[in-house]
């Protein structure tokens, strides 16, 4: 699948991969601060953002995605940043094609299953009435229902556009990832080792990372160092500063 992407800087490819819900977007800010050493590619993976939708989800088939796309920009190789499903993606794309990896690094998640966490977000996303919605305020009434956190409501109101007729519309494909939930808390489905250099960049007060998780990291990358933010699960958007000079150090080495 062609994935929609915006690239800015020059330099080494650095690609940036959203976690589930997210788009491209989430990484704007961010993105200008790589694109001063870097040639930055921030991604709408399938059934995000602006790229196309499909009833199919899987992480065999977010790994091709990016395949293609760094086959179609005439990509050896690049650094890649992912954060929750987006690093889940990136683990498994590390693993795939060791070669095509330069550096990695995966923002608090852990190459392992997790049981899916998103009904109640779901849910929310389900009662909000397109066809009769009027305005972004009601939508955010109707998610109060479901979800608490004004935050998180925000970052999923990210979501909602207006199609070509004025109506309201979800840029995720909400049907397919609701149909492939247990798809996204999935374990690594391909097998072997990364034996470059990756960071796990975690967030403090996560439930992401749990003890004996470091082992299972070393399972899939030998490498692997672990840096921990003061941060929840949205550790670049909590603390951006401190997790771009945390990648960007690591980078650097």
């Amino acid at each position: 699948m062609k994935l929609f992407f915006r690239q800015a800087g020059q330099g080494e490819p650095l690609l940036i991969l959203h976690g589930l819900f997210g788009s491209a977007d989430n990484w704007y800010s961010l993105s200008k601060v790589f694109a001063d050493r870097y040639a930055v590619y921030t991604i709408d993976q399938r059934n995000h953002g602006q790229s196309s939708h499909s009833d199919d989800f899987n992480y065999r088939l977010l790994t091709e995605d990016l395949e293609e796309l760094m086959d179609d920009q005439g990509m050896a190789s690049a650094h890649i940043i992912g954060h929750s499903m987006g690093g889940k993606t990136a683990m498994n794309f590390a693993v795939k094609n060791p070669t095509r990896v330069k550096k990695l690094i995966v923002v608090d998640i852990v190459p392992k299953y997790y049981e899916v966490r998103h009904d109640s977000i779901i849910d929310g996303l389900h009662a909000v009435p397109l066809s009769r919605l009027t305005s972004r305020t009601e939508a955010d009434r109707l998610l109060m229902e479901h979800i608490a956190e004004a935050d998180v409501r925000q970052f999923l109101l990210k979501n909602l556009t207006r199609d070509s007729h004025g109506r309201f519309a979800w840029k995720i494909n909400l049907p397919a990832l609701d149909n492939h939930l247990e798809e996204i808390g999935a374990g690594m489905v391909y097998e072997g080792t990364f034996e470059g250099a990756v960071n796990f960049i975690n967030g403090k007060r996560s439930s992401y990372f749990n003890p004996g998780d470091e082992a299972i990291i070393r399972t899939y990358f030998p490498n692997a160092i672990i840096t921990e933010l003061d941060t929840g699960h949205w550790v670049q958007a909590e603390k951006p500063m401190e997790f771009a000079q945390a990648a960007l150090d690591f980078l650097a080495r």
